[in-house]
């Protein structure tokens, strides 16, 4: 995750990124945002390609994984 936004009001964009570039640095592809100030629905997720991002070897952190799994349970109900 790569943070944006103003000091006291984090928001985070969602990336995939080589494990050794850093937290702000070069990443490969944005595929979603976190607001974890907002109440409600504060994120947003391309499903589709962090499954295929996943499939080719990509490991999520432990914040993303959760989101995928939130989506992961609401796509079958849809």
């Amino acid at each position: 995750m790569k943070r944006v936004g103003t000091k006291n009001t984090p928001v985070f964009r969602i990336v995939v990124a080589d494990s050794r570039s850093p937290r702000d640095g070069k990443f490969i592809e944005e595929i979603g945002t976190y607001q974890p100030l907002k109440q409600g629905e504060n994120f947003s997720l391309k499903l589709d390609r962090a499954q295929h991002w996943i499939s080719k070897g990509a490991q999520p952190s432990d914040t993303v994984a959760s989101f995928i799994k939130k989506l992961g349970k609401a796509a079958p109900a849809a």
